[in-house]
């Protein structure tokens, strides 16, 4: 079964320390750990919610409008995902524990619907 693993950051910064804040190579050895054990269906860092572009429909009727930036007015963002092959959501969870990205921040398990 497939689960994402959605790296939730905000924009006032990691709740810890910046001395604790996860770097780069930490998600790069947790990603190298996930492809060792053959879990890792995909996934991508995402640049900063400033760099979005959202297109937004009124109606099935209306037209699109597009818009720079994020549409929601949160400080919460989606900073990247990491896609997991996993048996069940007990070992999702238990690689979410693992992840960097929830040192000063949150790591949401939402289930893949296939179709």
């Amino acid at each position: 079964m497939k689960y994402v693993l959605l790296m939730m950051g905000n924009l006032d910064g990691p709740s810890c320390g910046e001395d604790d804040a996860p770097g780069p190579e930490e998600f790069m050895a947790f990603d190298a750990e996930l492809q060792r054990a053959g879990v890792l269906a995909g996934g991508d860092a995402l640049d900063g919610p400033e760099t979005g572009t959202s297109v937004t429909r009124a109606s099935r009727d209306a037209e699109p409008v597009v818009t720079a930036g994020p549409y929601a007015e949160s400080r919460e963002f989606v900073g990247g995902t990491f896609v997991l092959d996993v048996a069940d959501l007990d070992e999702a969870l238990r690689w979410a524990r693992r992840c960097p990205g929830a040192i000063g921040g949150r790591v949401e398990v939402r289930p893949v619907v296939e179709f």
